[in-house]
């Protein structure tokens, strides 16, 4: 039943044609049986509404004209009103719903003066006035209502044509959307893998410098730069393992493979790490310390872990560095400091803090994103200062 539903869906001039056969077969047999007129005249005029009938949907417009000139055609030629007439209910309908506005108009006009025009061509005999007025308004109800009917078929049609632009313009802006997220992970991850590699990468470079400088003469001091290139190989293994698990789907990780994601507390611990390095570093906090959102406190990290990494490969020999943390009721202030004089000043530019085009750039992304402020470049003296001020709450 299903595939022939289908079927009629698919072909439905077929449709059209062979109800326009059985009204042509219905026609003639109530022609020669109630003399509706002269044959030569009744024929052409039934196979013009019979043919309007088969071709209804293909070319409503054309088939609405071919209509009025059938019923042009009965008045001119004394063709009372038969079965055929039936075409001009179906043409109406059919031009309400899918013909042009004009046409539509046309035939809800033509269909209101379809059974005046009749009664007055055709008036009956047996009935008065009152009789004829009343069946003229009785006949010209269903032309309304086949206009009506189709017309609300045109609304609904519009109707869900827009619900359906609309679906697919919120599939479209979606997937926009899913992109611009996509492009967005990225860029971050390309910023936590640029932060998590320059810092490490440069403090093993440092220690195994100085581990090869004092190899002979200190072994003890080259065997602690060692277990310090170790140590710090393995921490950014780990956060590279960290950053590596979010690009992967559909994979079920071990608990604990991957380290949680840095925060403010761990700031004092890559204090340790670059002193232990050989960087002098001042850390200091101020205020009251007190759990951060998560954003806020990895940027902070960041800003801290990327301001000691350039002091290290720019600052130049005997440079020291300072770090303040001032927690305050609204938000994180950050001031880093250092007194180097060993880096060349376009490398303090902004966008080329490291080098490549991703420091201070990098820095003001992070802080963006959490709505702070953010201020940076060079101390009077020497030395380079960047400052924060990170929001608990992101502007809006």
């Amino acid at each position: 039943m299903q595939r022939l539903y289908d079927f009629l869906r698919r072909h439905p001039t077929w449709v059209d044609a062979t109800w326009a056969v059985v009204l042509l077969g219905i026609s003639l047999v109530g022609g020669v049986a109630g003399g509706y007129g002269s044959p030569a005249a009744a024929v052409p005029i039934t196979l013009m509404l019979c043919l309007v009938v088969a071709l209804r949907r293909r070319l409503p417009e054309k088939m609405l004209l071919l209509a009025a000139v059938a019923g042009l055609a009965q008045l001119i030629t004394d063709v009372e009103i038969g079965p055929a007439d039936f075409a001009m209910l179906v043409i109406v309908y059919t031009v309400a719903a899918e013909g042009a506005r004009w046409a539509s108009r046309f035939a809800l006009g033509a269909g209101l003066c379809a059974a005046p025009v009749a009664h007055l061509r055709w008036p009956s005999d047996q009935t008065g006035l009152a009789g004829n007025i009343a069946l003229t308004v009785f006949m010209t109800v269903p032309f309304a209502l086949a206009w009506v009917l189709g017309d609300s078929i045109r609304t609904r049609r519009a109707y869900f044509a827009q619900l359906e632009e609309r679906a697919a313009r919120l599939e479209r802006e979606r997937e926009a959307q899913s992109k611009v997220a996509v492009a967005a992970e990225r860029a971050r991850i390309a910023r936590e893998l640029h932060d998590v590699v320059a810092h490490n990468v440069s403090v093993m470079v440092v220690q195994a410098d100085g581990a090869a400088y004092v190899l002979d003469a200190a072994p003890d001091q080259a065997k602690k730069a060692l277990e310090t290139i170790s140590s710090t190989g393995r921490q950014a293994l780990a956060e590279m393992r960290r950053l590596l698990g979010v690009l992967r789907t559909g994979e079920h990780q071990e608990a604990g493979e991957y380290v949680p994601q840095p925060d403010v507390q761990q700031i004092e611990d890559l204090v340790e790490q670059c002193r232990g390095s050989g960087l002098p570093v001042d850390f200091k906090v101020e205020g009251t310390p007190r759990p951060l959102p998560s954003g806020v406190e990895l940027t902070a990290y960041r800003i801290v872990q990327e301001a000691l990494t350039n002091t290290r490969k720019h600052g130049g020999p005997n440079a020291g560095a300072s770090v303040r943390l001032v927690y305050f009721d609204d938000g994180l202030g950050l001031l880093v400091e250092d007194d180097g004089k060993g880096a060349p000043h376009e490398l303090y530019e902004e966008g080329g803090f490291d080098g490549q085009g991703h420091g201070l750039i990098g820095m003001r992304e992070r802080v963006g994103m959490v709505g702070g402020t953010l201020d940076a470049g060079p101390r009077p003296g020497g030395g380079f200062r960047i400052s924060a001020l990170l929001p608990l709450k992101p502007a809006h």
